[in-house]
């Protein structure tokens, strides 16, 4: 898909036969940073700016965000590339290899945004950038890391970052001689970045605020720490900074044990997986309900996609789990409920309906994007399978599943 972006933001514009400056974006899951790079992109800054989205799952959520986001992006200018099912750093690694070299040699774009996925570490993502490209040449030569952005949770962080130290006490450790912790996958998203943006700043304490950017900057005195909400920042806080210092960076220990070829891929690392549930029957909400604050659910870390529920049977829901938090909002009404004379017919809608389209039951669906820590994935696809209408109260049809007990709130 190709997409630009163009507005008036004060930044020169780099010549386009130099080296593309690269911003990268990470943060642990649901910390903000698709959030973020909207807000970016819908200031219009007069760069034409490619976009790369890294998720793990197969299901790139992140990149449908940006796609169909407030910044109503160009499809005949601008360019978002989607890498799926694996990590930028670590298995999409050749393939980030290739395409920040190819979208450098188009020599179109004046910037190149990376957001990558919420378990990936910053260093090895840097590390690409003295890759060899050609005979002679590596990727360094025609583009370059101008800035290292890591986004927290302002609200979340330093209890993820305490409560998750030891999986050993949490229950979560493969056996008696796992020490690991999931602190030290945020430790080294923190200590990496130029920039660290404390995100959701709305909802912490101020207490807890200064606690946290007292603990930031221990973790990295040399970062520039920004506190925002929505992630409403300025494009000149994380767009050509010139912060990223390779120098300091090849000196850092992290960096020389990724030299030693030590670096660990993030599934053997921290425990972590993703799966998909895909379903094209609806869910009975108050069963749905009754999974969402169970025990099965208790290693997703994140999950996140449209449900399909037979009480609101023309509205998608947008399902979201961050952490311990959950919650069920409305989302689009689906495609089938609007009669056919009333589609505008598009490339987008054609692609739509060729990933989507069931004779069935239209476009309706639950495909939901699960990540987690040493998640039991069958154990929740049963639980979630439960939830499905049974044979017999799907035979009843639509009228009457609206009176189906639904304890979620009414919604417009």
């Amino acid at each position: 898909m190709y997409l630009i972006h163009k507005g008036a933001m004060m930044i020169q514009r780099p010549n386009t036969r130099k080296r593309l400056p690269v911003t990268v974006l990470s943060g642990f899951l649901g910390a903000g940073k698709t959030t973020l790079l909207n807000h970016v992109l819908t200031q219009r800054h007069g760069l034409r700016v490619a976009v790369i989205v890294n998720d793990m799952s197969e299901v790139n959520m992140d990149a449908q965000l940006v796609r169909d986001g407030a910044a109503a992006l160009s499809r005949t200018e601008e360019k978002l590339v989607e890498m799926t099912n694996g990590c930028i750093c670590c298995t999409l690694r050749d393939d980030l290899l290739n395409e920040v070299a190819r979208l450098s040699k188009e020599g179109r774009f004046d910037y190149l945004l990376i957001e990558s996925t919420g378990i990936s570490e910053p260093l090895p993502v840097a590390m690409t950038f003295t890759f060899p490209i050609a005979e002679g040449q590596t990727l360094a030569d025609v583009a370059y890391l101008d800035t290292m952005v890591t986004v927290v949770d302002g609200a979340t962080f330093l209890q993820n970052y305490v409560s998750a130290r030891h999986l050993q006490e949490e229950g979560l450790a493969t056996g008696e001689d796992d020490t690991r912790t999931l602190a030290q996958l945020l430790v080294d998203q923190v200590e990496f970045a130029d920039v660290i943006i404390i995100n959701k700043v709305d909802l912490a304490h101020a207490r807890d605020l200064e606690r946290l950017e007292n603990v930031l900057h221990h973790l990295n005195p040399e970062a520039r720490l920004i506190r925002t909400s929505q992630g409403e920042i300025s494009p000149q806080d994380i767009l050509a900074t010139g912060r990223f210092d390779l120098e300091k960076a090849q000196n850092s220990p992290g960096w020389l044990k990724e030299l030693q070829g030590e670096h660990i891929p993030e599934t053997e690392e921290y425990g972590i997986s993703s799966f998909v549930y895909r379903a094209r029957r609806p869910f009975h909400a108050e069963r749905l309900m009754n999974v969402l604050h169970s025990q099965v659910l208790k290693q997703v870390l994140r999950s996140k996609g449209p449900v399909w529920l037979a009480s609101r049977v023309n509205q998608a829901v947008n399902w979201s789990k961050v952490g311990r938090y959950v919650s069920l909002e409305p989302g689009a009404h689906w495609l089938a409920v609007y009669p056919r004379e009333e589609w505008v017919q598009t490339l987008a809608l054609d692609q739509y309906l060729v990933r989507y389209w069931d004779d069935t039951v239209g476009d309706c669906r639950s495909e939901i994007v699960f990540i987690g820590l040493h998640m039991n994935q069958s154990d929740i696809t049963a639980a979630l399978d439960q939830c499905l209408l049974t044979d017999e109260e799907y035979q009843l049809g639509p009228d009457q599943w609206a009176f189906f007990p639904d304890p979620l709130p009414h919604w417009e």
